[in-house]
């Protein structure tokens, strides 16, 4: 059945994104250019999410929105621990633990054995079978990280009840799915931003056209021309 949410609610959401990208502009995190992705796509647009992060007063100020929901003794029946990957994830992760006051934890990319790539608590955490948890993150592009997640707080016997990111990039994923279970989590961000992605090259992606330098987000510095 769909639920229609009460128009405050819609306004609160309205105002809140608003605010997201005006932390986001202000901060200087979204730049414009020619930019190298993660996934080897090109952008012309990239948001370097640790020029908000840096800030502890932005940065508390947008975990309050997530804070102010998950508070024990609301609609969302409150949490017990906050949960976020490495890196950006961390920040968020002890923050919204912060300001809700419970536990705050991260989960590391661990290669097993056979190669495979996958995320762990290590360092001593844990979750107790039945603790809810939420779990936040950064910029949703693909939502690889909060998926790879997933399993570690299955398979210790968390209760997933909500997953939360600061800007969605991804085209409007509104669940993330388990790869252990196939369970669905409800997923929502402050932001939503549309940021089209091409193949590298003269014939699909316009910065390559136009010649400009490319840029690799995280490395030191332009990679050359696209």
């Amino acid at each position: 059945m769909t639920t229609i949410k009460p128009a405050v609610d819609i306004a609160a959401r309205g105002a809140i994104a608003a605010r997201t990208e005006d932390i986001f502009r202000r901060s200087g995190a979204l730049a414009e250019g020619h930019f190298e992705l993660k996934s080897g796509r090109h952008s012309d647009r990239y948001l370097e999410k640790f020029l908000v992060l840096q800030d502890p007063a932005a940065t508390g100020e947008l975990v309050s929105f997530w804070a102010a929901r998950y508070k024990p003794n609301d609609r969302f029946g409150g949490v017990d621990v906050v949960a976020g990957p490495t890196t950006g994830g961390v920040i968020l992760a002890f923050e919204a633990a912060r300001q809700v006051g419970v536990r705050g934890i991260f989960a590391e990319e661990v290669r097993a054995a056979d190669g495979h790539i996958h995320r762990e608590f290590r360092r001593g955490f844990r979750i107790e079978p039945g603790e809810r948890v939420l779990l936040v993150d950064d910029i949703l592009t693909t939502g690889g990280s909060l998926v790879a997640m997933l399993p570690a707080v299955e398979a210790a016997g968390g209760e997933i009840i909500g997953c939360e990111v600061l800007v969605d990039r991804s085209g409007g994923l509104s669940t993330v799915t388990s790869p252990l279970t196939d369970r669905r989590y409800p997923l929502s961000a402050l932001w939503t931003l549309e940021v089209p992605t091409y193949e590298p090259g003269p014939a699909t992606c316009p910065g390559c056209r136009r010649g400009l330098a490319l840029v690799v987000p995280g490395s030191s510095g332009a990679a050359g021309s696209g």
